[in-house]
């Protein structure tokens, strides 16, 4: 038995900042070396996602996980006690043959809390970072992170299926020698943004834990008005031509499949995709969008393919993809997007992810990590481990916090990806 031999696993149901809660698992070593990972489920949540484990009861507004829980220490558990934590895809395999269809029958988020704790056990046990442990001696770019600026998803009506706060803003913070840097100016461009919200347009505007500002009904006609304002605060902060506009559009929200047009987005007229086009090439001609993530609706690969080639920006895949290996094939041979976003239990294992991100970075594709469904600090080590350009947000923020960690680690081999961390011919110099 060595240092890296799994010896225990257990898991529980805990509380998470998404409300509803998350399965955590827990990995020990022979060394004693412990992993801990949870995973709970997004708001925005893709129909081709791997389906999560809940339990039947109205625990948690029907969001219970104990039946998932269960499932990790009675089944999961037992079958990967006594393996090697550094052996990463022995593990995730073992798990995935437990039975057919091991993820839809255990439930997609035990087989990610796991698979995730497994991979932190193993860095752990082998007493280095986690982002070398997924990356090696390469593992040195830090991404373009961003701000995160507005979000809420009433504002004009509600969309088909309202929920989410979508669509979401971020400022990406671009011009900068170092992590560090950005970091610092977006917590200067956070200030300025309240600042002007609260000034003008939203006088009682309270930032959630991670610097949003939900947007009520009634405050503006369309978002242009919104992008005015944050361009205003990149004027007005000091760092024109240092920062770009992003945003999250989660078009599902807002599809009507009936007359595949879109209701509420944007404004509260409804669009069809030849509007979407004009306003996306508006947005990026004349606002300053650097990032569109899922622009079109979670099936539509062939005007997400156009939009790429138009545009020159960054295109990102979200419920297009579900980080699916399968999924982004096919976009690839479409030409659709050319940024997958990265959501480990979107798929199910730290295996199939890497796998993935193989595939992406194959055919030219970025990949953009998100922690969103539990990550934590960790996502800061996925993001440095796999050199990834660009990062949903966390500039400032715990997961700020680790990004400056891993920056001060590398010391000088620490490498800010600035404007080439984008894709689309447009960044290209």
């Amino acid at each position: 038995m060595s240092r890296t031999t799994i010896v225990s696993v257990y898991a529980q149901e805990v509380y998470t900042d998404r409300v509803h809660p998350g399965v955590e698992a827990v990995v020990k070593t022979e060394n004693g070396s412990v992993g801990r990972a949870v995973c709970t489920s997004g708001v925005s949540i893709g129909t081709h996602e791997i389906a999560f484990n809940f339990d039947e009861s109205g625990r948690f507004k029907g969001k219970g996980v104990r039946g998932a829980v269960e499932n990790v220490n009675k089944i999961i558990g037992p079958a990967i006690i006594g393996m090697d934590a550094s052996n990463q895809l022995a593990v995730d395999s073992a798990m995935l043959d437990i039975m057919p269809d091991a993820k839809l029958k255990l439930g997609g988020n035990a087989v990610a809390s796991v698979s995730a704790a497994v991979l932190k056990a193993g860095a752990a046990a082998l007493d280095i970072p986690l982002y070398q442990h997924i990356g090696g001696a390469g593992a040195m770019y830090m991404p373009v992170p961003g701000i995160s600026v507005a979000g809420g998803s009433l504002r004009y009506g509600g969309g088909i299926t309202p929920g989410g706060g979508k669509p979401t803003y971020a400022i990406m913070l671009y011009g900068f020698d170092t992590f560090g840097e950005a970091s610092y100016a977006g917590w200067e461009l956070q200030q300025k943004w309240v600042e002007l919200m609260r000034g003008k347009y939203i006088p009682e505007a309270e930032p959630n834990y991670k610097g949003r500002i939900t947007v009520p009904a009634g405050v503006f006609k369309s978002d242009e008005e919104l992008w005015d304002i944050m361009n205003e605060t990149i004027v007005k902060g000091g760092y024109e031509g240092k920062c770009g506009l992003q945003v999250d559009v989660a078009t599902d929200t807002y599809h009507n499949k009936e007359d595949d047009k879109y209701y509420g987005l944007f404004s509260n007229s409804p669009k069809t995709v030849d509007d979407l086009f004009k306003l996306y090439e508006k947005m990026a001609n004349e606002y300053n969008f650097m990032i569109l993530e899922d622009p079109f609706n979670e099936d539509d690969y062939e005007n997400t393919a156009t939009l790429t080639r138009e545009l020159g920006i960054q295109i990102v895949g979200d419920d297009l993809f579900t980080t699916n290996p399968e999924r982004v094939r096919h976009g690839i041979s479409k030409g659709a997007a050319n940024t997958v976003l990265l959501k480990v239990n979107q798929v199910g294992t730290i295996t199939e992810s890497l796998e993935m991100i193989g595939l992406a970075y194959q055919f030219g594709y970025g990949v953009m990590p998100n922690s969103s469904r539990g990550e934590g600090l960790a996502i800061a080590d996925y993001s440095v481990g796999i050199n990834a350009g660009t990062i949903r947000e966390r500039a400032c923020y715990p997961e700020g916090n680790r990004f400056l960690e891993i920056e001060r680690e590398l010391g000088k081999r620490a490498r800010f990806r600035g404007i080439d961390g984008f894709k689309g011919s447009r960044f290209r110099r």
